[in-house]
């Protein structure tokens, strides 16, 4: 980039000798050898703000009010700064041409007409996909009961969910719900809700959940994942003790993960060679160790807690598995061709020992 910016500025100055320092050839003199430069800068621009446009996208749905115009504004200044050094080398000798006034003109008219269209594109429209994140939760406590059945919803854009049910009148429908929601008028979920795909769910800041039936998830499902005494718990030194226990995935039918969020004084496990991994934290909540279970077995896993205390140890389970029941999957086709919704049933349950 340096040789061919010194060989145009060197054909400039020798130009201007010749054609003189406004001619247009001595202006074409110095483009001309810039070209490369130039084709290289706006390549790497372009690479560089289609790079940062996806990192926004992961980033999710950060919290309001401001969080909606974050991504925005990075976006913005990224894009600002490819332009400056796009152009940059340029302004010194084609700032003259730049600065008639029909051409500000042009350049003004331009920007007012490109801000008053692009507020009415992505994402501020349903032209473009909105990544939509539906949970149908099912709440039980044992192998049979069900303590509570709810559809929770996430968003992973700048857009809010507000806005999907507003230009989503079908699914607002369905919900019992007025198009025009707002998060004071519902209930609101947490990060402990989503603990099944942790932690993608530190992506969402605002979620809701709605009421759902529980009769076609008692239909459809025998027994629930659930956790169960083994045999009985073995003290060792002092007041440390074993805890053994059988863990049955029930009759679930496309499980794609297991989670273990332990709470307690747990000092061991029989996991990944007795070895505890660095505690997480969920949302407000203690610290905690997870475990993660693959795909689903022939056979109940078995395995073993141990605790440095006799104080209680509680074991939070979520199991997610891709399979909905028919009211969630007529749910979920309700979604209009512009949400990208990823949808899964969520089995949670709580054990204490």
């Amino acid at each position: 980039m340096s040789v061919f910016m010194l060989l145009a500025w060197v054909s400039y100055r020798l130009s201007i000798k010749s054609f003189g320092l406004r001619s247009f050839r001595s202006t074409a003199c110095y483009v001309i050898p810039l070209i490369p430069c130039l084709m290289y800068t706006v390549y790497f621009g372009g690479f560089l703000v289609a790079f940062v446009i996806e990192k926004m996208g992961m980033t999710g749905s950060l919290p309001p009010p401001f969080g909606y115009f974050i991504p925005d504004v990075i976006v913005a200044a990224i894009i600002g700064l490819v332009t400056s050094w796009s152009i940059g080398p340029l302004l010194p000798v084609v700032s003259y041409w730049l600065a008639r006034s029909p051409i500000m003109h042009f350049l003004l008219h331009s920007s007012v007409l490109a801000l008053a269209l692009s507020s009415q594109f992505f994402p501020y429209s349903t032209d473009a996909p909105k990544r939509v994140i539906f949970q149908h939760t099912i709440r039980s406590a044992g192998a049979s009961q069900i303590m509570e059945t709810t559809y929770d919803f996430a968003v992973v854009d700048s857009n809010s969910l507000p806005f999907v049910f507003k230009h989503a009148p079908e699914v607002a429908k369905a919900l019992h719900i007025n198009t025009e929601l707002s998060f004071a008028a519902v209930k609101q979920s947490h990060q402990a809700d989503w603990m099944g795909i942790f932690p993608i769910s530190s992506l969402f800041s605002r979620c809701m959940k709605f009421p759902a039936q529980s009769s076609d998830v008692l239909t459809e499902y025998n027994h629930f994942p659930h956790l169960a005494i083994n045999k009985p718990q073995e003290s060792l030194s002092g007041v440390s003790r074993r805890i053994y226990l059988e863990f049955s995935l029930g009759c679930l039918r496309e499980v794609w993960v297991a989670v273990l969020n332990i709470t307690g004084s747990l000092s061991s496990w029989s996991f990944a060679d007795n070895i505890l991994p660095a505690p997480e934290k969920t949302g407000n909540g203690p610290p905690s160790y997870i475990c993660r279970l693959s795909g689903a077995g022939d056979k109940n896993w078995t395995f073993w807690l141990e605790a440095s205390s006799s104080d209680a140890i509680s074991v939070d389970v979520a199991v997610v598995d891709q399979y909905l029941t028919e009211s969630a999957a007529k749910l979920k086709g309700l979604f209009p061709d512009w949400t990208d919704v990823t949808a899964f049933s969520s089995f949670m349950s709580t054990y204490v020992f």
